[in-house]
């Protein structure tokens, strides 16, 4: 499976796709068109490690409803991710058993190994 999550209108994904030269032979699926489901969200955890690494504090929802002050729990972060796509950190390129998430200098050339491992 190679999947990458993300964003259609959002710039700096567009920018991270053109980077790693993904085409054709990778599933692009933008999460607002196509919502994240409990499923696909589980396996993604499954290779994350936890559901708090796939959640996005950048999200302007964070902000308005003060996250920041509260103390979420794996579940919260669990429910909020499937409630509202913004809370899913992108964007997050899966394939096989390797994931890579977000838009970090080290999530991309991550990113970029799991690609030319797979040429």
């Amino acid at each position: 499976m190679l999947a990458f999550y993300y964003l259609k209108n959002c710039s700096t994904c567009k920018r991270i796709i053109k980077e790693l030269g993904v085409g054709d032979s990778i599933n692009l699926i933008d999460i607002k068109n196509n919502p994240i489901s409990e499923n696909e969200l589980q396996f993604l955890k499954s290779l994350s490690g936890s559901y708090e690494s796939l959640f996005s504090k950048k999200a302007q929802l964070y902000k308005k409803r003060m996250f920041k002050e509260k103390r979420l729990t794996e579940d919260d972060y669990k429910k909020l991710i499937l409630e509202h796509y913004t809370f899913l950190k992108r964007p997050i390129l899966v394939f096989n058993k390797n994931i890579c998430v977000g838009n970090s200098s080290k999530a991309i050339q991550q990113a970029k190994e799991v690609l030319d491992g797979q040429k």
